[in-house]
């Protein structure tokens, strides 16, 4: 395994990225990536601050001779998703996450890598420690908790940057230039239940749904992937139904904005019914299997024998929240109607999980059509409300609307035209990406977002693609070179 991601090229990028790595930073424990980075701009003797949120801005002179250009914001998240495969032993708080080679790609190893947006965090930090660079103005915004709620965007105020352009470096599909995205909703559901004596003469199991692919909950919703929440409660409303079933315990998914890959529930049957139970099981993983077999091939529905329960769901909240979790919309609601092959509207049927005598229920709604986004609320909260469970809705942020006309797009685009001979793809993202958010507090910024190949990001099979890496800061350096005079 070649964890030397420093004899990559470019080499500045890498060896930044690298140290990135070594530093604990999931979503909501930055503290110590917000040390490192206010330390990092204070030992160039660069301008830095860290605000009340706790972003971090450096801030770099023009090169000599460009100090007429306009001001560029070169802006990434410093936060990352933590995400692990059930086997892997890893602590995101504590443990550096370890990167490798692997052929044409940089991976990490059972757990996410934190390209997205380790990468656009440390070519920010190259072009801030550059010597041979021609750049005008330039600062640089690294914002926290993005991945779980946007928080240093939201909590950006008015005042703090001087720029005219805002970078954001946090796309992952090299060759596009995204100017716009969608906007987001969280939908929060509760149920409470009472504890129930388990009947006598039952055989208590452990069902297991594992192995899918799970994902980006925006950008991958379109493939189609198995949601391990849907598939479980699928079978478990066929179960109770027919065989008696009841529900002691559910545990699926663990982040609101990554498709849930695993759902775990433990449930008994009456003893006359175990056998067709666990034949129906094995029937169900067939079905599974047959219907997702080109999108989850690695997907298995099993079970295996455990402790019988101290107490089981009581039958009428067992019977509402299965209705709801098999009835609340889940996947692409619609497709845009002004650019092809981009979501519109999606939800992400992302956390089921019981604790303390409650089930929660957590669903990330988007949309870049705010009455769309309504009408999906409305929709959402019409399941629950008839389940009688509670549901409110919180961390709404607005989409991002395009602007065609923008200056920096028209650089951008002959920037990549010169240097590679064809023009970028012009995109919007069905992604909450922070520009919406920074736009508001900062209206006169011309925005574009732009970033290498990254796959399956919020997901253990992460990975950036080495070769776009190394173009995504040629296009960066050239960018710079040729932005805008005041």
């Amino acid at each position: 395994m070649n964890t030397n991601l420093s004899s990559l090229n470019p080499t500045k990028l890498w060896k930044n990225f690298e140290s990135i790595c070594q530093i604990p930073h999931p979503s909501k424990k930055e503290g110590n990536i917000i040390e490192f980075m206010k330390n990092f701009g204070e030992k160039l003797g660069l301008e830095t601050k860290v605000d009340e949120i706790g972003n971090v801005i450096i801030k770099k002179p023009a090169t000599p001779g460009m100090e007429n250009r306009k001001g560029v914001v070169l802006q990434g998240h410093l936060d990352m998703v933590p995400q692990k495969n059930s086997d892997k032993d890893h602590d995101f708080e504590k443990d550096p996450i370890e990167a490798y080679i692997d052929g044409e790609w940089v991976t990490a190893n059972g757990t996410t890598l934190g390209s997205d947006n380790g990468i656009g965090v440390a070519a920010a930090m190259a072009v801030l420690e550059s010597t041979d660079m021609q750049h005008g103005p330039v600062e640089a915004l690294f914002t926290i908790d993005e991945e779980t709620g946007m928080t240093g965007a939201f909590g950006l105020k008015p005042g703090l940057l001087d720029g005219d352009i805002l970078l954001n470096m946090d796309s992952e599909d090299e060759g596009e230039l995204y100017v716009g995205c969608a906007g987001g909703t969280n939908a929060n559901a509760s149920f409470n239940y009472k504890k129930e004596s388990v009947p006598a003469n039952i055989k208590a199991y452990k069902l297991i749904i594992k192995g899918l692919k799970g994902g980006h909950s925006g950008l991958d919703i379109p493939l189609g992937r198995g949601n391990a929440n849907k598939l479980i409660f699928r079978f478990m409303r066929f179960a109770a139904s027919n065989y008696g079933m009841k529900l002691s315990a559910i545990e699926g998914g663990s982040l609101r904005n990554a498709i849930p890959r695993e759902a775990f529930a433990t449930v008994v049957v009456p003893k006359t019914n175990i056998s067709d139970f666990e034949q129906s099981i094995k029937e169900h993983e067939t079905i599974f299997k047959n219907e997702l077999k080109s999108v989850e091939p690695d997907l298995s529905f099993t079970f295996e024998s455990t402790e019988t329960p101290s107490f089981v769901m009581d039958e009428k909240t067992q019977k509402n929240l299965i209705n709801a979790i098999y009835a609340c919309p889940n996947g692409v609601i619609r497709m845009s109607n002004d650019m092809e092959g981009l979501v519109e509207t999606s939800t992400n049927l992302a956390i089921v999980k019981s604790e303390n005598e409650q089930v929660e229920v957590l669903c990330l709604l988007r949309s870049s059509v705010d009455s769309a986004k309504d009408d999906l609320e409305n929709m959402v909260e019409s399941v629950f409300t008839l389940a009688e469970a509670n549901i409110v809705f919180d961390g709404q942020y607005p989409g991002w609307k395009p602007n065609m006309d923008s200056d920096i797009l028209k650089v951008m685009q002959e920037v990549y035209k010169n240097k590679w001979g064809n023009i970028p793809e012009i995109k919007g993202i069905h992604a909450g990406l922070e520009c919406g958010l920074l736009g508001g507090a900062y209206p006169n910024w011309d925005m574009i977002s732009f970033g290498p190949t990254i796959r399956f990001p919020h997901s253990p099979d992460e990975k950036v693609n080495i070769a776009t890496v190394q173009k995504f800061w040629d296009f960066l350096v050239e960018t710079l070179k040729n932005i805008p005079k005041k």
